[in-house]
């Protein structure tokens, strides 16, 4: 299933988050917009967003502070990348040049702060505290976790559960916070809310442990992003992770050389390594329970279209290409 297809029954809500997107990205400093733009209009799954329309829908809601929640989402998803490829050096993101590469490091960063502020002042629109209190613990969280990510760079010590809690902090506590946003909107009781947060986190480690998969099997034309990128920047995603648990002594010690000293010298060799160990197979096995609980987490969620398509989600994280 495309993501065209997956956001078939929330299409006039997707346009109208866009249009919430473009209306509060104003600013009457003209690099803003510039820089803005171009971020918003590259492309994205907008994954973050549909979590918080679908999990509204599926509680009956029929206002429009989803809306507005999921562009608030979006602004600090799109505010993290404009840091992230700061701090990763990054050129090339989702086919396109990075905002650091096209308008240098400092407009990137400044811009990203401007994202961020934007998105609280979006909030207040809202007018309701626990909404501010999820939001801003989220945001708080997905800092710890960049930094947590900054500190296992070229540490080939890191085990599966210091991967792990990384992933949940930097990636998955946004998808979890967008659909907890769509459980208080949507009136859920306290239980049903927490399911619906269980099920983003579980969701969004799913995707990021699919993207660890991906960076070492996909087609760059597909991901938009280099092969290997993880491996040049030293990070110890779960794929090597493994070949260094569960592959020879040979392939742990070159796996352990290339996460220290980084670069994309050893690309090939540890690709020979990932694959010939099962690296993937094992990473995919992951991704695939964690989607099985995010399904658990919806179960006695009431039927519909809106439950169904959250279905589909969990699937499509797995099974993607890119």
């Amino acid at each position: 299933m495309s993501v065209k297809q997956l956001f078939a029954p929330i299409a006039a809500d997707m346009q109208a988050v866009d249009a919430v997107i473009r209306s509060r990205l104003h600013s009457d400093v003209a690099l803003i917009r510039k820089v803005a733009e171009y971020i918003v209009s590259s492309g994205g799954k907008r994954l973050r967003p549909a979590l918080v329309l679908y999990t509204a829908g599926a509680l009956g809601y029929r206002g429009d502070h989803h809306h507005e929640l999921a562009a608030v989402v979006e602004f600090i998803h799109t505010a993290s990348l404009l840091h992230d490829d700061v701090v990763d050096e990054s050129d090339l993101r989702r086919g396109n040049r990075t905002a650091n590469a096209a308008f240098g490091n400092a407009t990137a960063v400044l811009v990203g702060d401007f994202l961020y502020s934007r998105a609280f002042q979006m909030m207040l629109r809202v007018d309701d505290m626990r909404v501010m209190r999820v939001l801003a613990d989220a945001t708080n969280v997905i800092a710890e976790g960049e930094v947590l990510q900054l500190l296992n760079c070229h540490n080939a010590d890191v085990v599966i559960d210091d991967y792990l809690r990384v992933i949940r902090y930097k990636t998955a506590k946004l998808f979890e916070a967008a659909a907890r946003l769509g459980g208080i909107v949507g009136g859920a009781d306290p239980a049903l809310e927490q399911r619906l947060a269980d099920f983003g986190m579980h969701l969004g480690t799913a995707f990021q442990l699919i993207d660890d998969v991906l960076d070492y099997s996909a087609d760059e034309a597909d991901t938009g992003k280099h092969l290997g990128d993880d491996l040049a920047e030293g990070k110890p995603t779960l794929p090597l992770i493994h070949v260094m648990q569960h592959g020879t002594p040979e392939q742990a010690a070159l796996v352990r050389r290339a996460i220290e000293g980084g670069g994309r010298e050893d690309f090939p060799a540890v690709l020979v390594a990932i694959q010939s160990s099962g690296a993937l197979e094992e990473t995919r096995r992951y991704a695939e329970a964690e989607a099985k609980l995010a399904i658990d987490a919806i179960s006695k969620l009431p039927p519909s279209h809106f439950k169904e398509a959250l279905l589909q989600l969990s699937d499509f994280a797995v099974r993607r290409k890119h």
